[in-house]
């Protein structure tokens, strides 16, 4: 495994994170738990030592089954959860920023994650109406009271991190960034570049059309997030598996998988910190692991990157 600094703080995490929204039950199909706690124990043997979650996956579903699962690991790996969507008893959803949600959130993940202490407490969406400031003092005083080491938000806008930024520190921003959504890259950059923050890049797969399973024919059903994800939908799904292709055509000369090949891409930016890959089998988290130890060429990157390029260049390295 990979390991690089989270943002400026002392820690180091690997640069493939074991993403739980799967293994919550809800967004990406069937999951069986027993297969999730063994990919879990799959990601320790592997080295894989940050665990992203939020209490919202599942309704509390997948903290609770990654804190059984961990078990007395939990305290040796990083743990990192959301906050910010709240839920009533018939599973509706809102999203709340105020100081009173910060705490009452922050108690029931310590509870179902089994900890005293999280390791990065991250805000999940901006709610549009609390003033940041709020949240982030309320998030400063559990710092300081020992509940959170870290704070760090995901889905912020520049001008968003910027404000927050002022009132206490944000030592990583998670987004959605992959070769299929790329807009994320000038924040990305900027956040880096102006406060040193780790960037955590979800979605790295494109919800899973990069594994190469899924075509035009594809349907998901239930709750089932890709029946209504855009980059499953018209003119975006003929562009994706426009890239699939091009996947997999590195991975066949560099002796990969498309999923590997996809991972390796983001993980040469620069400014990406950890690769945030959605888990439910053990078969899945030793793949993904396999985007580590090894580089691109320039060439397979311009031409993963940019259109009318064959593929591979002489460089090609494995």
């Amino acid at each position: 495994m990979e390991y690089v600094r989270l943002g400026l703080t002392d820690l180091q995490i690997s640069r493939v994170g074991f993403g739980c929204a799967a293994i919550g039950g809800h967004d990406y199909g069937k999951v069986n738990d027993q297969d999730s706690i063994a990919a879990v124990h799959k990601a320790l043997d592997l080295g894989v030592n940050l665990f992203d979650t939020a209490d919202v996956y599942g309704l509390g579903h997948a903290e609770e089954l990654l804190g059984q699962a961990l078990g007395s690991r939990r305290h040796d790996v990083i743990v990192a959860t959301k906050f910010g969507i709240e839920w009533d008893e018939q599973g509706n959803t809102k999203r709340n920023l105020s100081a009173r949600r910060v705490l009452e959130a922050l108690d029931e993940s310590l509870r179902r994650l089994r900890l005293d202490c999280i390791t990065l407490y991250q805000i999940h969406w901006y709610d549009g109406r609390t003033p940041i400031a709020e949240t982030m003092e309320a998030l400063n005083k559990c710092q300081e009271s020992g509940k959170i080491r870290f704070i760090g938000c995901c889905n912020f806008s520049l001008s968003l991190t910027e404000e927050a930024q002022k009132y206490g520190r944000l030592e990583s921003l998670q987004l959605p960034y992959s070769l299929a959504e790329r807009g994320s890259e000038p924040v990305i950059d900027e956040g880096h570049r102006n406060y040193k923050m780790a960037t955590l890049c979800y979605n790295p797969l494109a919800q899973g059309l990069f594994t190469g399973k899924y075509g035009r024919d594809t349907k998901f059903h239930g709750t089932d997030l890709r029946s209504r994800s855009s980059l499953f939908q018209g003119d975006s799904l003929a562009s994706n598996l426009a890239l699939v292709e091009k996947l997999k055509k590195v991975a066949s000369l560099n002796g990969r998988t498309p999923a590997q090949v996809a991972i390796r891409w983001l993980l040469e930016n620069e400014y990406v910190t950890s690769a945030i890959v959605g888990i439910k089998t053990p078969f899945q988290i030793e793949e993904n692991a396999g985007a580590v130890g090894w580089n691109l060429s320039r060439y397979d990157r311009e031409f993963l990157s940019a259109a009318n390029l064959p593929a591979t260049g002489p460089d090609s390295t494995t």
